[in-house]
């Protein structure tokens, strides 16, 4: 006995929208423009921090403006050092200062300098491996923050209303490209003046040829 083939429940969803909207007389939601940026590592770090590695009374030199309004690539960089001395010689700094110092890597950079980090949210640090960090003016010894950052999308609360999702969702990306995949379990962070805006760390780019995607798509699994 044949079965009916089944639909998509994105489709579905998308169809009583439309159908919803049509009979209200409203406008046709418009699709929030979507932004994939692949994270390379990096290090945020503490006011205290920035004066005991580039010297007293220094801040950190705005070099690049991110996506996201008010964040920045510094011109200061450092290298960090795990053990038996396997080192990164060059990590960008990340800004604006935070209230505790965090290091941000790919699966391959832990590899490299011999660190078993964790994946976790962006300043959940609680419980995770240290390293040293060396400046042109001295150095700090973290006890804790290197992490891989979970994969995540940020948002503002109008692209959370289209997406139908709140803070601390779960969501996925497909990277249709000549490695074409679906990423899985997107941290959803919603905030007031933030752009819609998918982050993936240098492994997740290069393993879904992210350069040469011809369509992405966020959507609820």
């Amino acid at each position: 006995m044949s079965t009916a083939p089944s639909i998509d429940r994105r489709i579905i969803e998308q169809v009583v929208r439309e159908l919803v909207l049509a009979h209200v007389g409203g406008p046709p939601e418009r699709k929030p423009e979507l932004v994939v940026s692949i994270s390379a590592r990096h290090i945020h770090l503490t006011d205290e921090h920035v004066e005991r590695l580039f010297g007293p009374g220094r801040t950190l030199t705005v070099a690049k403006d991110l996506y996201q309004d008010g964040y920045y690539a510094a011109e200061e960089t450092v290298m960090v050092v795990g053990p038996r001395r396997r080192m990164l010689p060059s990590v960008r700094v990340l800004g604006p200062t935070r209230p505790a110092s965090q290091v941000e890597l790919a699966f391959t950079d832990g590899i490299s300098l011999g660190i078993d980090m964790p994946v976790r949210a962006s300043g959940d640090i609680e419980g995770t491996p240290g390293c040293v960090l060396v400046g042109p003016k001295g150095v700090v010894e973290l006890k804790q923050g290197v992490i891989r950052a979970e994969r995540h999308v940020h948002m503002g609360p109008a692209d959370a209303e289209y997406y139908q999702v709140k803070d601390k969702d779960r969501m996925a990306l497909r990277v249709e490209s000549t490695c074409t995949t679906v990423f899985d379990n997107l941290l959803v962070r919603v905030g007031k003046g933030i752009k819609l805006e998918v982050h993936l760390d240098t492994d997740e780019g290069n393993a879904s040829d992210i350069d040469h995607a011809t369509r992405v798509e966020l959507f609820k699994p």
